[in-house]
């Protein structure tokens, strides 16, 4: 195997092994590859920068790196391609080892190269040669994006605390007991239905934090299955589980909605059906059902269809009265 500079009579080849490298790069909806002007800015960088092919021992062309300067301190690497037949045999580590040497020959201190997240093979060699993350680029499609921060901004929440009691005059109590403490003044408990009581306060309805607040100090002061369900920022569905004011379960049908969450955590926000089944009797393809995730309010139904199967599976009272 030989690296050696491309010249101008090798732009045939160097379009073929783009071309290959093109067709290899996983499809993303938001790039449009002007063709015409990746070829032209080969054809420049040819003429005046650094391009590089790698030649088998028979003389065929292998592999190619393209770089240039970007600045008074750094250099980029724009263009990094092996053919399959010749890959985990050392001819990309040599193509960039002579791109770094032709770069540090023009008084450049870095490097900078590009490469997409989901190539996790690519991700690993770089980094065993030096590389280091840097820069992070984040793409989002345009209707999503709105949609999704509209509902931040300006999404209503609402939600009804349920608790496994017939014993109205007791979750009365405790309930309006509880309420000035979320500065309400304005709560409801509705006739038992289903072996489930029924609480609605305005100010837990509007506030996701409160509305978990009434639902463990119910569970607490009552020693009971107490179910929190809600709508919030007009967008996830929240369920919480708890008995005797513990947190037996949590579902958030987004489970990033709110903010980056550590794997462990994403899968702990779906809904556990041996779980929700103990304390409420329902059935667990009904939750699964009733209590899908995704990772957009896009990907799933609206938020009000989700609650109705949600109390629907589980059998409580309506959520909306």
């Amino acid at each position: 195997m030989r690296i050696r500079a491309a010249t101008e009579s090798d732009l045939p080849t160097l379009e073929r092994l783009w071309r290959a490298f093109e067709a290899e790069v996983p499809e993303q909806a938001w790039l449009d590859v002007d063709e015409a002007e990746e070829l032209r800015e080969i054809g420049e960088i040819v003429a005046g920068e650094i391009a590089l092919l790698a030649e088998d021992d028979g003389g065929a062309a292998v592999g190619f790196a393209l770089a240039r300067k970007a600045g008074s301190r750094l250099g980029r690497i724009t263009d990094l391609y092996v053919a399959p037949e010749a890959r985990r045999g050392g001819v990309a580590a040599a193509l960039v080892q002579e791109a770094v040497a032709r770069l540090r020959a023009l008084g450049l201190e870095y490097v900078r190269l590009e490469v997409l997240a989901s190539n996790k093979d690519a991700r690993t060699v770089y980094t065993h040669w030096g590389f280091r993350d840097d820069e992070l680029v984040l793409v989002a499609s345009l209707d999503a994006l709105a949609q999704r921060l509209t509902s931040v901004a300006g999404g209503a929440s609402e939600g009804v605390v349920y608790v496994q009691t017939d014993d109205v005059a007791v979750v009365e109590r405790a309930a309006t007991a509880f309420a000035p403490r979320i500065g309400s003044h304005d709560t409801r408990v509705d006739d038992p239905a289903n072996g489930w009581t029924a609480v609605r306060d305005a100010v837990a309805s509007r506030d996701p934090a409160a509305l978990r607040r009434l639902a463990k100090e119910l569970s607490d002061r009552l020693g009971a299955v107490v179910l929190s369900v809600g709508v919030e920022s007009g967008a996830v569905v929240r369920l919480v589980a708890l008995e005797r004011g513990s947190v037996m379960d949590e579902y958030l049908s987004v489970p990033e909605f709110f903010g980056p969450l550590p794997p462990g955590d994403v899968v702990a926000m779906a809904a556990n059906p041996t779980v929700l089944g103990r304390l409420t009797g329902a059935e667990h393809a009904a939750i699964r059902a009733a209590a899908p995730t995704a990772d957009s309010p896009a990907d799933l139904p609206a938020p009000q269809e989700i609650v109705s199967a949600i109390v629907a599976a589980l059998r409580l009272p309506p959520f909306e009265r």
